[in-house]
């Protein structure tokens, strides 16, 4: 986690430019106490406002302050609703958006699936920011009962496969 927020300051100088890397970081952790995915996604605010301006149809919308009626974490949950896509063993899993909270120039989504006593195999897409970017990656990175799994998803490969022995 160390090394994201040193990217993100990294990054950060670039704000106020557009900034050239079109990138998200997003952690799935295994919970044994909560038998719960965890669930961590960060994303360029600029980049995610972009996204939910054209979601929405709302060239003019600020998803920092939106207008009356509405809320950061709502048109987020929205967004990533139609953007992230879960299965554990084959099945839908069931996403909690737990809420937001801004990080410099990103903005830190946390979500958790609950119900999983165990997995032998999880499928993600994600495709957050694709529409608006077709440069954008998305680094996704599984800890479950062994070292760190790792992908990394791009427009012409938006989804992807981790498999765990059954240990």
């Amino acid at each position: 986690m160390d090394m994201i927020k040193v990217l993100l300051v990294w990054w950060g100088c670039w704000w106020g430019l557009v900034h050239p890397i079109h990138i998200s970081v997003t952690e799935i952790n295994y919970s044994e106490k909560d038998k719960a995915l965890q669930l961590t996604t960060r994303l360029f605010i600029d980049d995610l406002e972009l996204a939910i301006r054209k979601h929405v149809g709302n060239p003019e919308l600020d998803i920092l302050e939106p207008p009356a009626g509405q809320t950061t974490d709502q048109l987020v949950q929205d967004y990533l609703a139609q953007h992230l896509g879960i299965r554990v063993d084959g099945k839908p899993a069931k996403a909690n958006y737990l809420g937001s909270e801004r990080e410099d120039i990103a903005l830190v989504c946390y979500i958790e699936l609950p119900g999983i006593k165990k997995m032998k195999r999880l499928d993600v897409r994600y495709d957050a920011i694709m529409e608006i970017h077709d440069d954008q990656s998305n680094l996704v990175h599984v800890t479950y009962k062994s070292p760190v799994k790792s992908t990394r998803l791009l427009a012409d490969k938006r989804e992807d496969v981790f498999l765990f022995d059954g240990k």
